[in-house]
């Protein structure tokens, strides 16, 4: 079955990939009209974050941050699409790094990780491995059909980018940290954990939730370097990326220091331009539920 869906699925995704600009955007904003105006998808949730995290902005102003939301969201699914057939030198044209050089200088004594959010392109992150000397890495969630994911897992490796999943990702860290391989690893690092698993609740957006600091634990234990990665959207089908280091030796740290200077600029980026995040993700669903344990913490 999973083979099947592939063989109808694959070649309907690879015309997309290929289709000229105007046309490309003209069937993403077909897919907006559909998506948004017709099914209304998760627009309840979207709505709902959104009066939740900007109590100060106007009904109108809601709406507009909604329906940009909704265009970028659909522009954003199908260059997930056009990863299929983009070369080096063509999402180097799309998604251009202002500061390469804050990582090539830092790669020449340690290994680095990137955190980034749900924020504008994070799909194209990957291709800043095309930029590094070191190993590259991005960290993934598995697609259920093997073939998509083994197709997913090849492109990727055509931008020098190795998949990993998050359990692999301890495993992995510690393996290279180990062996003195030199390696640079990608994080989307603002997602909701399960909230009976979550070690660390403080605020995001100014609602106190259940926060991932994977990424800082293994850069305490190892040493790594960490870095903020901000995307901006230019223009319509082209990303700019500017990195900020966090911290240069992280074992240097105090624990959830690097946490919440990723907070901090994530909530900064967000408020420059709130269109450009993952409305549709149920962020803010364990917000109230804070265990006793975590009292005194925030």
């Amino acid at each position: 079955m999973q083979l099947l869906a592939f063989v109808l699925i694959y070649p309907f995704l690879w015309v997309v990939s290929i289709l000229p600009h105007r046309l490309f955007y003209g069937l993403s904003d077909i897919a907006c009209f559909f998506i948004y105006r017709v099914f209304g998808y998760r627009r309840k949730v979207v709505q709902e974050n959104l009066n939740l995290v900007f109590p100060d902005k106007s009904a109108d102003e809601i709406h507009h941050i909604e329906k940009e939301f909704y265009k970028h969201l659909c522009d954003m699914f199908l260059e997930m699409v056009k990863t299929m057939n983009l070369s080096k030198e063509a999402v180097a044209k799309k998604y251009h790094l202002v500061n390469p050089e804050v990582l090539l200088e830092i790669e020449k004594e340690r290994s680095i990780i990137i955190l980034c959010a749900h924020y504008a392109n994070w799909e194209w992150n990957v291709s800043i491995n095309n930029y590094v000397n070191s190993k590259g890495y991005a960290v993934y969630q598995k697609i259920n059909n093997s073939y998509f994911d083994n197709f997913i897992r090849k492109t990727r490796a055509r931008w020098n980018t190795t998949l990993i999943t998050q359990g692999q990702t301890a495993k992995t860290v510690i393996h290279n940290f180990r062996n003195n391989v030199r390696a640079t690893y990608g994080m989307v690092s603002d997602q909701s954990p399960q909230a009976h698993r979550a070690h660390y609740w403080t605020d995001f957006m100014g609602i106190t939730v259940p926060i991932f600091n994977g990424g800082e634990a293994l850069a305490r234990k190892t040493g790594l370097a960490t870095v903020f990665l901000k995307v901006s959207k230019a223009k319509r089908g082209h990303y700019k990326a500017e990195f900020t280091p966090i911290a240069i030796n992280s074992k240097e740290t105090e624990e959830h220091e690097i946490t919440d200077k990723f907070l901090r600029l994530t909530e900064e980026q967000i408020r420059e331009k709130p269109e450009y995040y993952l409305w549709t993700h149920k962020r803010w669903k364990h917000r109230g539920k804070k265990p006793a344990a975590f009292a005194d913490v925030s």
